[in-house]
């Protein structure tokens, strides 16, 4: 379905209300979402399942735009409804579904790339929504519809390289195994750091799929260390990685080097397997755009705590999309479409989440813009993926990772 509605310009911002999830507006309509809105964002997070510990910040630093220009007095009406995709597709499908029926023409998510991909071959595409995923990696959303599938994280065919290069190059280790959730994240990444370890002459042993929350993976963890590698990397989320860690801890000797990526770059992680997992290190998507400063900043005085993994990401998303609709002339997919691309590339006046408020007045005013965020550029090429990215390693002790060092990447 193509949603069609003029948007219009400089109403005067309402309160906090709720409907249905969180709205940035005044008046609600009876299906949650602001009436003569001047920009309606919906967002998808896992704030619950295998990835509700990431997934909370993302949501707020996806709403927090919107938050942003409220308080600091802008006169457009941002209205934004936050849903829950509970770290599954089916519940990601309803969840979409919803903000569509609500009319919702842009979305920032989902997170989990499996998710985000069963939303966009059953909605995003076929409906023509524009959806900035903050924190989808899967290599196989480069294959997807670039019009209305982007994604301001960058694909993990750049993070296996990172990986491996560390690895092999870096660390001196020459065999591998690896250990990986059983959908989309987990083996797109697995096969990219398997693809890349071996071009650099490395030898992999075992690659063994894990389904999540499981109450024991210790038969995977066998098959997976049966050979003794160098280096074992472990691709899941939080609340499996909890248990596969404590499984490792209480039933290996620990002294294998274990690499991870950003699924379980999470502080909370070696005090609730207890353990400091000093033998783990990591790599991560990192958030060192000309805006980063300005975000933390933000982010830091609106929630009282540091932003994380795909937390700038998820802002610059939500930022894009309420640029585009009020650069565009309607809200219709390819009009958006269009303007996602405008707004952030090189020639216009440019603009950030430290001037936001200036920014969304050029933008109505049909300005060129140039969107510089926390996370990096967000240019996006034909595919929807940003042309450059970097990448944090840190590493875990008891209180928990410590980036130390930064690696940066650019599209060939």
């Amino acid at each position: 379905m193509n949603m069609v509605r003029e948007l219009n310009r400089r109403r005067v911002l309402g309160g906090i209300a709720a409907g249905g999830g969180l709205a940035l507006a005044g008046c609600l309509d009876g299906n949650g979402a602001a009436e003569d809105a001047d920009a309606m964002v919906g967002t998808l997070s896992p704030t619950t399942g295998d990835l509700g510990d990431l997934g909370g910040p993302i949501e707020d630093a996806a709403v927090l735009p919107g938050t942003q220009l409220e308080d600091e007095g802008s006169d457009f009406v941002i209205d934004i409804r936050s849903e829950d995709t509970e770290t599954d597709p089916e519940a990601g499908i309803t969840a979409a579904q919803s903000l569509v029926d609500a009319g919702y023409p842009s979305i920032t998510g989902a997170a989990a790339s499996n998710v985000t991909i069963a939303i966009a071959e059953d909605i995003f595409i076929p409906d023509e929504v524009v959806a900035i995923s903050p924190a989808s990696t899967s290599p196989a959303i480069t294959d997807m519809n670039g019009d209305f599938l982007l994604r301001t994280a960058p694909s993990d065919a750049l993070q296996g390289d990172v990986m491996a290069s560390i690895a092999y190059e870096e660390e001196g280790l020459e065999t591998m195994s690896t250990f990986f959730l059983n959908d989309d994240y987990g083996q797109g990444l697995s096969d990219a750091a398997v693809e890349n370890f071996e071009e650099l002459g490395g030898e992999v042993f075992e690659e063994v799929a894990f389904e999540p929350e499981q109450p024991s993976y210790d038969s995977e963890l066998e098959t997976a260390l049966g050979d003794d590698p160098d280096l074992l990397i472990v691709v899941g989320f939080p609340d499996s990685g909890e248990q596969i860690f404590r499984d490792y801890y209480d039933n290996f000797d620990g002294d294998h080097t274990i690499m991870v990526p950003d699924g379980l770059q999470e502080n909370s992680l070696p005090g609730n397997v207890d353990n400091p997992m000093e033998n783990v290190m990591g790599t991560a998507p990192g958030a060192d755009g000309p805006e980063s400063d300005a975000f933390v900043e933000l982010f830091e005085d609106e929630y009282g705590t540091a932003p994380g993994v795909f937390n700038a990401q998820a802002y610059d998303a939500t930022a894009v999309h309420i640029l585009a609709q009020l650069s565009a002339d309607d809200a219709t997919g390819a009009a958006l479409s269009e303007q996602v691309r405008a707004v952030s590339d090189p020639g216009g006046e440019v603009v950030g989440p430290s001037n936001l408020a200036d920014a969304v007045e050029m933008a109505a005013d049909g300005e060129e813009l140039e969107y510089q965020g926390a996370s990096g550029l967000v240019q996006f090429d034909d595919n929807g993926d940003v042309t450059a990215a970097t990448y944090d390693v840190f590493e875990f002790d008891m209180d928990g990772y410590t980036v130390t060092q930064t690696i940066e990447f650019e599209a060939e």
